[in-house]
């Protein structure tokens, strides 16, 4: 079973992950924004981080350049789930060191095929 953390502001998208990767066999924790993640991930690393680009306090960029600098989380997955499409947006995740990327809303099935390709159940 894979340790997922998703971090983001919004209680229902939070749950709406849970309800999809739970029944998969997943154990997921959550945190509200990304200092709370950040927090999370220097307690014990998790399998994959799936995190919001805009949220209070620090934001899904943020989170990620802060998580590459760790040397607990090197070669941690990061997803990207974000209702921004723009392709500027999705070069400066990448550049920061995002794995992957899933626009909101997204299909549960797509956000299994995502998870199955970057963890092992």
């Amino acid at each position: 079973m894979a340790t997922i953390l998703t971090v983001d502001d919004s209680p229902s998208i939070r749950q709406m992950i849970k309800v999809v990767l739970e029944p998969a066999g997943h154990n997921v924790i959550e945190a509200g924004d990304g200092a709370q993640g950040l927090a999370k991930v220097q307690a014990g690393k998790p399998d994959l981080v799936i995190t919001d680009l805009n949220m209070p306090v620090m934001n899904g960029l943020e989170l990620i350049r802060a998580l590459r600098k760790l040397p607990n989380a090197v070669g941690l997955p990061i997803v990207f789930l974000t209702t921004e499409s723009n392709d500027a947006v999705k070069q400066e995740a990448k550049s920061a060191g995002a794995t992957g990327w899933i626009t909101k809303p997204f299909k549960p099935e797509q956000l299994l095929t995502v998870v199955g390709k970057l963890v092992r159940a």
